[in-house]
Order: structure tokens, then sequence, then C-alpha cells
């Protein structure tokens, strides 16, 4: 907890609004994306699926898995727990629709299912793009196919497995994604080796999104090796998120922004 308030006050002397934005393309973003304040009929939507989901109180048994794929724990959880402490927040939901559909992207790599939160705004976010979204545990991803059905979410490939499973044996080098949304497993070995699993993937204007980069020191070593990277040109930091891009025309910047 220590680490993250650290972390947090450090973010917030160092961060700006659009004022401090120099980069047209982040500035667009930022003003255009980050900052607009329609309410947009799809977030009515997101409300009512993370409602059903705290509204549900029955129990599915949950495996977590560690490092090298080993299995970290499974225990018994009811459904509102999950989606109230595993879940995307409100907000975030709501940005990453905004993402989404500032973009457009043809195709989404989701790795972390969970149940489903965040894959319903990347969903929304563009009806015709196809998600790919990857989890672990079965019971998870089956009571998020469950819910995606609930509400006619029907652009969503879910697939239950091993998250460095599925990226080594996978063919990744004829694929391109568009948009990639890192929420699956939060240590630093894991998040570098997804990173260099997937860098075969990118095509000039892909958007990569990592969740909880100020999570851990661990963390922050693992943000700081990824925006160092040659291919990597532009990121954003607001804290929760690290944004990158890898825009050959533009020149290597780092922007810490408030959203």
């Amino acid at each position: 907890m220590l680490q993250i308030i650290k972390s947090y006050l450090n973010f917030l002397w160092n961060s700006k609004n659009q004022h401090g934005v120099h980069s047209p393309f982040v500035y667009s973003l930022v003003t255009k994306c980050f900052y607009d304040k329609k309410k947009y009929p799809e977030y009515s939507i997101l409300k009512n699926y993370r409602n059903s989901l705290l509204e549900n109180k029955n129990t599915i048994e949950v495996t977590d898995f560690g490092a090298g794929s080993r299995v970290f724990k499974s225990n018994t959880r009811p459904i509102n727990q999950i989606a109230k402490n595993a879940g995307i927040s409100s907000k975030r939901a709501e940005l990453l629709f905004r993402i989404v559909n500032y973009f457009q992207p043809d195709n989404i790599l989701e790795i972390g299912t969970s149940l489903g939160l965040a894959t319903s705004a990347l969903s929304l976010g563009s009806k015709n793009t196809k998600v790919i979204t990857l989890e672990g545990c079965p019971n998870t991803i089956n009571q998020c196919q469950l819910q995606l059905q609930k509400f006619n979410i029907n652009n969503v490939e879910s697939i239950n497995t091993k998250f460095e499973d599925y990226l080594k044996t996978y063919n990744l080098q004829p694929t391109t994604y568009d948009l990639i949304y890192f929420d699956g497993n939060h240590s630093k070995k894991a998040t570098l080796e997804y990173f260099e699993l997937l860098i075969p993937t990118i095509t000039n204007d892909s958007v990569w999104i990592f969740d909880d980069i100020h999570w851990s020191k661990d963390m922050e070593e693992a943000w700081g090796i990824i925006k160092n990277h040659p291919k990597v040109t532009v990121t954003i930091d607001t804290f929760q998120w690290g944004i990158v891009f890898f825009r050959s025309e533009q020149l290597k910047e780092h922007f810490v922004i408030r959203t």
C-alpha cells in the first residue's frame, strides 16, 4: 500500500492535462477521447452488465495461476465479490470504451478476461471489431460467456488457456493486433514475457494498454523497460494504465496524463 501511495503522489506531481501536451497526436487523444464528456448510450449497458454481476451471489471455483502456468491457488468465491474486487472500475470501463471508440481497431486481444467487465467495454467500443480474450480459469470464463450472451455481446471469442502457453504455441508472426489490453498477470516477469512474445504482432498504429503499472516496484520496473524498448515511441502514464504506441513517424516521448 505504501508503494502505491508514494507512486501516486509522484504521479500527481509530474502529471499534466491537455495544456501540457505539445504532441498533436497525444493532444487529440486527450481532448477528444480521455476528456470526452459525451454520455454514450453504451455506458448504460456497461452499468447494467456490472450491476447484474454485483447482484449475483452464486459461487464458482476460481483457479489463479502463478509464474510458469503453475496453479497458484484455487478457491470458491461469490460472483459478486469477484466483480467487486477483481473487475475494472466503472470509470475505467468507460475510458476503455472511449479508447476503442476513438481508434476503431479491427481486432483486439485481451489478456485476462475475468468476468468480462473490461471485455464488454472493448466490445461495445466498436461492434464491428473482433475481440479475442484469454482467461486461465474455466469456471470464470464460462460465467463471462453467459454474461456476454445475456447482453447480446456477440463479437467476442473467449479462449480458456494459460496465457504464456497460448502466446508461445500460437503462430503469432502472421497476426497483427490493433489493440491489446494486458490485465492478466501483474508481475514484472510475466508482463515482459508477454510484451516480447507479442512484439511481432505490432503495426505502426497498434495501441497497447498495460493495467496496474504502479501496482508494485516490480511492475514499475517493467514499465520502465517497456518505455525504453526501441520499438516504442510514445507512452502515456495515466497511473492505473500505461498506454504504448509504436508510431515510427514520432520522436520518442513519454507523457504523464491525469484522466
